[in-house]
């Protein structure tokens, strides 16, 4: 049955959509809490949307992959949680600079990018955790403060998370605005600027800043949006070249940060709903969804200012709830990610309380120290792995030469010794039966190991066992494989 064009385009705008929805709040939330006026965190939104835009666009047609970006929502989790910093929104945007140049070395430098990969998951888990704990709880506070508009937003949240769990963010703030208007909060929408303005905000560096802001923002960058969005990609069949993405993102993010915005990177959610095969049953054709994603962006950024209007008339309190039902889906699996496994589960406890302690020491913010007492955490419980046992060829002459004692399965040789032990051990000529797990190319060879780095279960933070791997993807070749058929 031939399948037209027109459901991936609305699978992509549909995609746009739900992202923008989903998380437009957040964002908002973290440049106005780092010192942004209402225009410069509207002109913030406008740009990460142009930048999102124009970078599907012409990632997906160069690669003729469905490569969806998206706004790093951790990173503006990140900012919601530090607050107001020294030498103020200024000071941020050359934090955000700062970010997006070590953005651009990674994708230059891969040893920056297996530095990345040493980090441990438990420990990457635990202060992304930390990071959004606090808006995470703002539900609840906002039911008991403002209940006749909380209550309905989180019942709505609830209903759709259960039956259709890609609109309950966007039912949510549907049903925010729904109970604005009945209930009133005492402003309307006369006199607001609906219409885009960009506005351009001189950098500034602070060193607290950058280390408060720039180092922890690349961070959650990395491990909880490129590294996720890479899996979902690799378990569609895809396998574009990380390092020059890397480097695209890196540098739209130098460009829009002077207008407000903190950072763009590859899309998880997104790239599942673009790179599946409810899009196109062809793989070739599903970059047409994220062009039209792309577009959509690029639309939804002209009501930048309509959005930030709606956001002020919104209780601060309500905003913030609704951005945290957006991130409860995060803060699961960071926490899975933080502590199923036993070893570091106490170096990723550590990390998360210093981490949602809030605190700021020396103007550095607590995401920097989490990580910091984390890592020393886990050097100081580190174990030394046991020394391997001893081999055969490690076995002193005087036993190695000794007979062993006849065996009543041991064949025998005429003059009843025993006959010389056979060799069982595999020889270099036999070949493993294949893993039925494993995908293959032409000619039933062992399908590149780079193909298989980014799974799905490697959606969490990126953790020590992936360092490897890492470096695999680094040096893809941007290929495409036909995803493998159940």
């Amino acid at each position: 049955m031939r399948h037209g064009i027109l459901p991936t385009i609305l699978a992509g705008l549909v995609s746009a959509l739900v992202g923008y929805a989903s998380s437009f709040t957040v964002v908002l939330a973290g440049l106005r809490a780092v010192g942004a006026t209402p225009a410069q965190a509207a002109s913030g939104l406008l740009a990460v949307c142009l930048a999102i835009g124009a970078t599907a666009i012409g990632l997906s047609v160069r690669y003729r992959m469905p490569i969806a970006i998206a706004w790093s929502t951790p990173g503006a989790a990140l900012l919601a949680a530090t607050g107001p910093v020294p030498g103020g929104f200024a000071a941020a945007v050359g934090a955000f600079l700062v970010a997006a140049a070590l953005m651009v070395l990674a994708g230059l430098s891969p040893w920056l990018t297996r530095a990345i990969a040493a980090i441990p998951a438990p420990i990457a888990g635990a202060m992304l955790a930390g990071v959004i704990l606090s808006l995470c709880t703002a539900p609840v506070r906002a039911m008991i403060d403002l209940p006749l508009l909380a209550t309905p937003v989180v019942l709505t949240w609830a209903v759709l998370f259960r039956f259709a769990r890609q609109w309950a963010v966007p039912g949510a703030l549907l049903a925010a605005v729904a109970a604005i208007a009945v209930h009133g909060t005492g402003g309307t929408l006369a006199g607001a600027s609906l219409s885009p303005h960009p506005v351009l905000s001189a950098p500034t560096l602070n060193l607290s800043v950058v280390v408060s802001i720039a180092i922890p923002l690349f961070l959650v960058t990395m491990a909880a949006q490129n590294v996720p969005g890479m899996a979902v990609m690799a378990a569609n069949g895809y396998t574009p070249p990380l390092r020059p993405l890397l480097v695209v993102t890196g540098v739209a993010n130098a460009a829009v940060a002077p207008f407000g915005g903190h950072a763009v990177n590859l899309a998880a959610i997104t790239a599942a709903l673009t790179a599946g095969p409810d899009t196109h049953p062809d793989p070739r054709r599903r970059w047409v969804a994220t062009v039209a994603m792309g577009g959509g962006q690029l639309a939804l950024g002209l009501g930048a200012s309509l959005a930030m209007a709606l956001v002020l008339l919104s209780p601060p309190i309500l905003v913030v709830a609704v951005a945290g039902l957006a991130l409860l889906p995060a803060l699961g699996s960071s926490l899975a990610s933080a502590v199923t496994q036993p070893e570091g589960r106490e170096a990723a406890v550590v990390t998360f309380v210093v981490t949602a302690s809030g605190t700021t020491i020396l103007g550095i913010g607590s995401a920097f120290w989490g990580l910091l007492a984390g890592g020393l955490t886990a050097l100081l419980l580190h174990r030394r792995r046991p020394a391997p046992a001893a081999t055969a060829s490690s076995t002193p002459p005087s036993t190695a030469n000794a007979p062993e004692p006849h065996s009543a399965n041991t064949p025998t040789t005429a003059g009843n010794e025993p006959a010389p032990a056979r060799n069982t051990a595999p020889t270099a000529d036999v070949t493993a039966p294949p893993d039925h797990n494993t995908p293959s190319t032409a000619g039933n060879e062992p399908a590149p190991a780079r193909s298989t780095t980014f799974t799905a279960d490697t959606a969490a933070p990126l953790g020590r066992d992936a360092a490897s791997g890492m470096g695999d993807a680094c040096a893809g070749d941007g290929s495409t494989r036909e995803p493998a058929r159940p």
